[in-house]
């Protein structure tokens, strides 16, 4: 059986290839922006047109995001975000889909933590505790971000990276509701606790009682 010839791939295509690959190589990191467009058109040896095609492109998949005025800043290392943020999730399946992750990343974290690891989600925890309410959400989801890279599953991690921006706009908008708890100790200092004394059962335990709590409080809202 005869071969299909090989097709010759747009300029555009390539240029997204090696943005892609900046970004899932971790030389440009989430939340940093990107290189401005004359410098990146200069080192790519592009026009603008095709340069901006590129960045249209790795915006609609959830990894770039374009800030008129302000740059271009990293989003997500990989376009499950994109694809999630398509899906219109509810603050119900992101609770569903953190129920199924999170445990199971804070039993890991008690297992494989190492001081590097406790010393990262210490200083998130702090952070967290000294937020303004502007800051807050931000400094919860490092929370969640160093107790998940402290399990050491790199599979895990993408996954649930990917869902970082579904989380972080589900807490904004749960904070602006009546009787949202800024505080709550299972889930974030008790895994840390937990991560310490190297006993997962209590880590998962603490990880899963705190988004019963969410659950919980989330059935209670009125709706908006």
């Amino acid at each position: 059986m005869a071969l299909d010839p090989v097709q010759q791939r747009s300029l555009s295509d390539q240029v997204v290839e090696r943005l892609r690959t900046e970004i899932v190589e971790g030389r440009w990191r989430v939340g940093e922006r990107i290189p401005p467009e004359p410098e990146l058109m200069a080192d790519l040896g592009v026009a603008r047109g095709t340069l901006r095609e590129a960045l249209r492109a790795l915006q609609y998949s959830g990894m770039l995001e374009i800030r008129r005025g302000d740059g271009t800043f990293v989003r997500a290392r990989s376009e499950v975000p994109g694809a999630l943020a398509r899906s219109a999730g509810s603050l119900r399946d992101v609770l569903e889909a953190r129920s199924t992750l999170e445990p199971q990343l804070a039993r890991f974290a008690a297992e494989r933590a190492d001081a590097a690891d406790t010393d990262r989600i210490a200083a998130a925890l702090s952070a967290r505790a000294a937020a303004a309410d502007d800051e807050w959400v931000a400094a919860d989801v490092a929370v969640h971000e160093a107790i998940a890279r402290a399990a050491h599953s790199p599979i895990l991690f993408e996954v649930y990276t990917a869902l970082l921006p579904l989380l972080h706009e589900s807490m904004r908008a749960a904070q602006t509701h009546d009787g949202f708890c800024r505080d709550e100790r299972r889930g974030h200092d008790d895994v840390l606790a937990a991560i310490h004394a190297r006993d997962p059962e209590a880590a998962a335990a603490s990880a899963a009682a705190n988004l019963s709590a969410t659950e919980a409080w989330h059935a209670e809202l009125p709706p908006r």
